[in-house]
């Protein structure tokens, strides 16, 4: 009972200290806010972090851990050629943005925030997720799938695509994420010339 209070206080407060820091800035938001929004007392935060910076860095550094977990978990389970897993990938990686739309915010915008090693930690997550998505572009066309310019460069669109629809998508609006998801996977399929796109993405969510 103890370590699962434990891990749901951890939990609220590094949901508490997202919500602060998206809507008013890391520099803004005090600890006192922080524990007050998770209902603890501010000596009480210190059982679970070390200092403001390294509440900033678990966010950062966990919301890209939740990433690859569950883009990777994806991959694992896609069926199919090596576009079919790439698509299941960027599905997964665009839904991810959208439901975590706060966390995604505030690891872009408040990176300078860090310190120079802790910046250098959620740099190199960073570059490992990159990574993973580039080994699955790399393999659509090595197996002649896709038409591949720049490995990386092409994992930064889909990255910049994702960052986009954490920005302005709300639930409730014209389309559903379902469907944003479906039109901005076809996207990155055309990007890489894979010419059964649509067909494709419609045969994905049969």
């Amino acid at each position: 009972m103890t370590v699962r209070t434990e891990r749901n206080s951890a939990q609220a407060i590094r949901e508490g200290a997202a919500k602060l820091f998206f809507e008013r800035g890391y520099d803004a938001t005090t600890l006192r806010q922080v524990a007050a929004s998770a209902g603890l007392k501010v000596g009480s935060l210190y059982n679970h972090i070390d200092s403001k910076e390294h509440l900033l860095l678990q966010i950062m550094g966990g919301i890209i851990d939740d990433l690859l977990a569950r883009v990777r978990a994806t991959v694992e389970g896609a069926e199919g050629d090596a576009v079919d897993v790439l698509q299941a990938a960027l599905a997964e990686h665009l839904t991810f943005h959208a439901e975590r739309a706060q966390e995604v915010f505030i690891g872009n915008a408040e990176l300078r925030s860090l310190p120079e090693e802790a910046r250098l930690v959620v740099v190199s997550k960073r570059a490992e997720y990159e990574a993973f998505l580039g080994k699955l572009v790399i393999e659509a066309g090595a197996a002649g799938l896709a038409d591949v310019i720049d490995a990386r460069l092409h994992v930064y669109s889909f990255v910049a695509q994702a960052t986009h629809i954490a920005g302005w998508y709300r639930p409730g609006g014209r389309l559903g994420l379902d469907e944003i998801v479906r039109i901005y996977t076809r996207f990155a399929l055309r990007e890489l010339g894979v010419v059964d796109a649509d067909r494709r993405v419609e045969r994905a969510v049969r």
